[in-house]
Formats: C-alpha cells, structure tokens, sequence
C-alpha cells in the first residue's frame, strides 16, 4: 500500500508541474538568416562618380536579429527589369551588427562607383541602374534592394583658368571654352556656384549656355558687399528626358575663387550740370540741376562752388538726394563756378563733374 501511494503522490506531483508549465506549442522553424532587403537606396552622380547610400539592415526577413553577416554586393544595369545582380561592380565587406536598434538609428553605408570614360561614350543617352544586395555568411540573399538610376552620359571637365574679379559692376567671372562631346541629342551649360564664407550652402550665380562661346563670361551683380565669397564652376550635361522630364549631370567642380567684396568703387561723375540765376526783382539765387545717377547704392550729391581765382567749397553739409540745387548764398555782381560729385553709401565720392558757371549780374 505504501508502494501504491508513493507512486501516485509522485504522479501528482508531475502532473502539477506540467500543468503549471502550460502545454507546449507547435516548435519554431529554424530563421533562413537572410537579411531584410535594403529599400532606401539612393544615388547621386558628380563628375565621373556615382555615390550611393543607403541603411545597413539589422533584421533578417523574419524579423531575428542578424547573426550570420555576409557581404554586400553592389550591382549595375543598363535596364531597369532586371531582378538579379548583372553586373557586380563591388562585393564589400561583411555588415557589423552591433545589436538591434530602432529604424531612425539604423548605421549608413555608402559607395561610390566610377564610370569610365568609355563606358560614358558608349552610352550617352542610357540610364544606369544600380541596386544592392546583402548576403548571408552561406552566401544567400533576399533579394535586390530599391533600384536607383542615374544618366550615363558624358560629362566635361571643367576649365583650368576660372577667374572672378572684383569691379565696380560686380563680380565678373571669366574662363576659357571647353571641348564638348559630339553627341546632338545633349546640351551642355556652363555653371557657376556663389557661397558666402562661413555659408553651408550655395547659390547659383549664373548659367550660360556651352556652345559656341568662345570668351564666356558671367557678370554677378547679385551680392552684397562687404562680404566675402567663394566662386566655382562646373559643365553641365542636360540630358533629354523622352516622355520624362529633363535630366540633369555636374562635372566635376573648377578651382574655387574667393573675392572680399569689399567696395572702393566711387559712382560715376554726374553729367548735365546748368546753373541759371533768378529772374529779377526775386532774392538773388542760382539754381543748379543736372541728370540723376543711376547707380542702386547712390547716398547723394555734393555741390562745389569757386570764385574765379578762388578756393573751391563744399555748400552743403549732408549728401543732397536730389538731383538740384538752390544756392541762395550769392552776391549781386559776383560770378561762380559749380561742380557736382556723386556719393554711394559706403562714402565713396565720384570726381566732380564739368564745372558750369553763372553770375548774379546787379539789378
């Protein structure tokens, strides 16, 4: 009898286990450890390189931390259907998994691919697809990412002699003409790039077009002075976009060129300087006018008077904004010599004008 107990209390005991360890379910498939598809690939191309980026993965397709990390291979196609990797340009080195983390922590990887001179020519109106693929260390893989593509045309190094002088106008901008290709279906545009010192961005200065200038210029009135830029250029390949739009590649960038923009450059003298003396029985005066200067930072005038034989004076304190002038400080029977200067905002002063003389004959 004790024997019969024994046995059963310990059935019980084991069957209270079992139940407290609930039932077993069905077993998990072991993971095929392929990485999740890369799926933001991007593509950029200057000159004769294109960069591409992208977020390294750090799951596997079902959804287990990564533990078997292959290399990745970088993949390049003149058509858009393919599915596979056609042309492997680059394998690089395993993904480093440091552990799982959140999509907006996820590590960047990039690499940049070369287009050879003859692989431009040969393909001057062709997109060029690119794609990646990241294996297992078994050497599987789930796939190609996203496809980005980029135009294969040629682009045009950039000149040798870009220049950029300061002058009173602005800044002028001057190099010598580049041999394009002979390929009809593409234009090609000279670019320049202004950007302030200290600036993380840049503008465009000016474009003009690459054919048939033989001493291409760009004149930038757009600055500000008393600020120092960088000026650069690149070539342009425009490329025809058929029922798309218009495609668009930079070579690579000329020497940069800085200018301190910092102005010493008077107006120009003013012209039309007349003086006429008032009409009688009137308190005497001579009235001065002459032809506005068109210059946009233009402060004024300042207006000059001398005796015959005398020292010239300045008649007026301030810069005068308009272009005329009452001198009332006259003498019946005295004559005088008028001159007129230009001044802009920083205080440069233009040369004196013509002089105009009038008189203040007696009444």
């Amino acid at each position: 009898m004790k024997v019969k107990g024994l046995k059963l209390g310990l059935c019980l005991f084991a069957s209270g286990l079992w139940a407290g360890c609930g039932s077993p379910g069905p077993p998990m498939p072991p993971s095929l450890e392929l990485a999740r598809p890369v799926r933001d690939l991007r593509a950029t191309r200057k000159g004769d390189r294109v960069y591409l980026s992208w977020s390294t993965p750090f799951e596997t397709t079902d959804k287990q931390r990564i533990r078997h990390p292959g290399v990745t291979e970088v993949c390049r196609s003149l058509t858009a259907a393919a599915n596979d990797c056609a042309t492997e340009v680059a394998r690089l080195p395993e993904l480093r998994t440091p552990g799982r983390r959140p999509p907006d922590q996820r590590s960047q990887a990039s690499y940049a691919d070369r287009l050879t001179q003859d692989f431009q020519r040969t393909n001057p109106l062709s997109l060029v697809w690119y794609g990646v693929q990241i294996q297992n260390s078994y050497g599987r893989t789930a796939g190609l990412s996203n496809r980005v593509s980029v135009p294969a045309s040629p682009t045009v190094p950039p000149p040798d002699d870009f220049q950029a002088q300061l002058g009173r106008d602005g800044v002028k901008l001057t190099w010598s003409a580049v041999s394009l290709p002979a390929v009809p279906e593409l234009r090609f545009i000279y670019r320049v790039y202004r950007r302030e010192a200290g600036a993380k961005t840049d503008q465009i200065a000016g474009e003009l077009e690459a054919a048939g200038q033989s001493s291409p210029e760009i004149l930038d009135r757009n600055f500000e002075w008393e600020k120092t830029y960088d000026y650069r250029l690149t070539v342009v390949t425009l490329v025809p976009g058929g029922t798309g739009p218009q495609q668009s590649v930079e070579g690579e960038d000329s020497r940069t060129r800085r200018v301190v923009a910092h102005d010493v450059f008077p107006p120009e003298p003013p012209a039309g300087l007349a003086a006429a003396f008032s009409g009688p029985d009137e308190k005497p005066f001579i009235d001065l006018v002459w032809t506005a200067n068109q210059e946009p930072d233009l402060a004024g005038y300042n207006i000059y008077r001398r005796e015959p034989g005398g020292e010239l004076r300045k008649l007026n304190p301030e810069p005068v904004t308009a272009p005329a002038f009452r001198d009332s400080q006259v003498a019946i029977g005295g004559r005088y010599l008028y001159s007129v200067s230009a001044v802009d905002v920083r205080g440069n002063e233009s040369a004196r004008s013509e002089e105009a003389a009038e008189g203040a004959p007696a009444q």
